[in-house]
C-alpha cells in the first residue's frame, strides 16, 4: 500500500508571495506582442530587400540580410526569455513529450537561461558591429554613415559583452564545482 504525502496547507503570507510571481504574466504577454512587433519588421525589411533588389548593390544587400538576421536573433532572445522566464519563474509549461518542445527547456533554469541570454546578446551585438564595419568605409567621406568614435565604442561596448558573459559562465563553473564538492546539486 502507497502512503499518501500530508498535505501542505501555507498561510496567507506565504500563499499570497508564491502567488504574486503571476504578476510576471503581464510582462510576458507584453514580450509576445514585442515579438509580433518584429515579425512585422521583418516582413517590412524582407519586401524592401525583394521590392528593390535591381536597385541594390552587394553592400546594401548585405546590410538588410545582416538587418533581417538581426531581427531573427531578437526575436530568439524573446522566446528564450518568454519562455525560459515563465517555465523558471511562473509556472510549469507542462510539454514533456511535446514534438515541438525546444530541447534547452528541459534543462532551463536561471543560470542556463543568464547564459544563453548573454550568448544571445553577444550574437545580436555581433550584427550590429558587422554592420558597423561594413559602414566604416564611409569614414572620410563627405557625409559619412558613421564616426570613428562610434566605432571605437560599439567595439568597446561589444568586448564588455564578452566579459560579462565569460563572468556569468565561470561563476556558473564556480558554483556548479561547489555544489559537487558539497555532493548537492546547485538551485538557480
Amino acid at each position: 500500500m502507497s502512503e499518501v504525502p500530508p498535505v501542505y496547507k501555507a498561510g496567507f503570507l506565504p500563499t499570497l508571495i508564491f502567488s504574486s510571481r503571476w504578476l510576471q504574466l503581464p510582462l510576458y504577454l507584453g514580450l509576445i506582442v514585442a515579438q509580433c512587433a518584429y515579425v512585422f519588421l521583418f516582413l517590412k525589411e524582407l519586401l524592401h530587400l525583394v521590392t528593390d533588389i535591381r536597385n541594390l548593390d552587394e553592400q546594401g544587400i548585405m546590410l538588410i540580410v545582416l538587418g533581417l538576421i538581426d531581427v531573427v536573433m531578437i526575436s530568439n532572445l524573446l522566446v528564450m526569455v518568454i519562455v525560459g522566464g515563465y517555465e523558471t519563474f511562473v509556472s510549469r509549461l507542462r510539454l514533456s513529450g511535446h514534438p515541438d518542445q525546444p530541447e534547452w527547456l528541459n534543462h532551463v533554469n536561471a543560470t542556463v537561461l543568464k547564459v544563453k541570454l548573454a550568448m544571445a546578446i553577444i550574437g545580436i551585438s555581433s550584427i550590429h558591429l558587422l554592420k558597423t564595419f561594413i559602414e566604416a568605409g564611409t569614414i572620410g567621406l563627405e557625409n559619412p554613415k558613421i564616426t570613428e568614435a562610434a566605432v571605437m565604442w560599439q567595439t568597446i561596448i561589444h568586448m564588455g559583452f564578452i566579459a560579462s558573459a565569460i563572468g556569468i559562465a565561470y561563476t556558473d563553473v564556480l558554483v556548479q564545482r561547489a555544489s559537487a564538492s558539497a555532493g548537492t546539486r546547485p538551485s538557480h
